[in-house]
């Protein structure tokens, strides 16, 4: 019996040590499936942050590209800037330096040609006529050009010109102006414009004849050209002959020119002003008719009515001058031969 009981007992203490395992069991597997839980949990929380501390991340890492993009674009801005501040004052040191090369150049031409004139002055006088000859003269007594056969001619030293340059083949001087210059001639019409009268290099160059010309016999039409200089050297002065303060003066319509074979008187019956052309400038005609025309043409352009008559018997001279910078217009006077003198 007691036997039977102890082996009872073994197998209830057996069965309550079972059910005390399977307790432990359920217990750890609620335990574990807690954890789980709480792991699951945490593991979500941890993944928001990490979603959240991502997503700042990006919108930092953007923030930052865009604020070093910034700067960047100013950066460039700056350098483009600064390029074409850079450009714009090269340009301007270039026109300054320029303009001051042009000024000194200017200057330079200036003095020289002073240099020239200085040392040519005593040259050409002025002096009654002995045995002039009056030309093509008019019927009318009454007409200007009786009172200007009166006036005094030139009496120019040809020998110390053309020791100084042999292209030497006149004198000239017109009233009212500044225009008072041995005149040359060469080959063509280009040399001159940039050569002084002692052949150096100068923009002023000098008064020349028309290559085209005879010097000694005079064509229908003589062309004496200079350039119209703003400091009134060369025809400078010519440019006012179109204003009244110059042709409401009598005296000063008169061209005197002197040859190495004659003294000549000039009177002037046109000025004007005119765009860039050459139809004034012919020398050759082939018939009275043609150059009469022409003569009649010339007076028609003239801003001042002079009393002066011309016709095919008449020898002119026309000198001509750039009237502004740019050379566009033209300042001319035409004067017709009323007296010579053989030299």
């Amino acid at each position: 019996m007691a036997n039977k009981k102890k082996k009872h007992i073994t197998k209830a203490q057996k069965n309550r040590n079972k059910g005390k395992k399977a307790k432990t069991i359920i217990v750890k597997k609620r335990k574990n499936k807690k954890k789980t839980k709480t792991s699951f949990k945490t593991s979500q929380v941890l993944s928001k942050k990490l979603a959240n501390e991502t997503s700042k991340n990006i919108t930092n890492t953007k923030k930052n590209k865009i604020a070093l993009k910034t700067p960047i674009k100013e950066k460039k801005l700056i350098k483009k800037k600064k390029i074409i501040l850079i450009i714009i004052l090269l340009i301007s040191l270039s026109v300054v330096t320029f303009s001051l090369g042009k000024i000194f150049i200017w200057n330079k031409d200036n003095q020289d040609i002073k240099k020239i004139e200085d040392n040519i002055s005593d040259v050409a006088t002025e002096r009654p006529s002995e045995d002039a000859v009056n030309v093509n003269p008019p019927v009318d007594k009454s007409d200007d050009y009786w009172d200007y056969i009166k006036m005094d001619m030139m009496s120019v030293n040809f020998n110390e010109l053309k020791k100084k340059n042999p292209d030497t083949v006149g004198f000239i001087k017109v009233n009212g102006t500044n225009i008072n210059y041995p005149v040359v001639q060469t080959t063509d019409n280009d040399y001159y414009l940039n050569h002084a009268f002692d052949k150096s290099e100068n923009d002023a160059g000098w008064i020349f004849a028309d290559y085209r010309n005879n010097m000694v016999t005079f064509d229908k039409n003589t062309i004496i050209y200079g350039h119209g200089r703003l400091n009134n050297t060369m025809f400078g002065t010519l440019k006012n002959i179109t204003d009244s303060s110059w042709y409401d003066n009598k005296n000063n319509y008169i061209v005197k020119f002197s040859t190495p074979t004659e003294n000549t008187l000039w009177q002037v019956f046109s000025i004007y002003t005119i765009p860039t052309e050459s139809y004034y400038l012919q020398t050759e005609f082939n018939s009275d008719s043609e150059y009469n025309n022409f003569l009649q043409e010339l007076k028609n352009r003239s801003v001042k009515n002079f009393s002066a008559e011309v016709n095919s018997n008449d020898k002119i001279i026309t000198l001509s001058t750039c009237k502004d910078v740019a050379g566009t217009k033209r300042v001319v006077m035409h004067a017709k031969l009323i007296k010579i003198e053989a030299r």
